[in-house]
């Protein structure tokens, strides 16, 4: 029998620069955002996670769409 992938769920990151340390890293910071839809564009995801990144005092890096799936046999 074959095994099979269902999904389960989706949510957005969305990534920040938070300053720099004194050895000059990067800080950064995430804000997740769940219950992304499973069909939802990488356009309409992108634009509604840039849009929201605008309500944070940092500067907006960029963001990501992490999918949870069950794997069935």
């Amino acid at each position: 029998m074959a095994a099979t992938i269902d999904f389960k769920d989706a949510v957005g990151k969305v990534y920040f620069n938070a300053g720099m340390t004194e050895d000059g890293k990067l800080i950064r910071k995430a804000k997740t955002y769940r219950n992304i839809a499973k069909d939802a564009s990488a356009d309409n995801l992108y634009s509604a996670l840039e849009q929201l990144a605008q309500l944070s005092e940092y500067p907006f890096i960029g963001a990501e769409k992490v999918e949870t799936s069950f794997v069935w046999n």
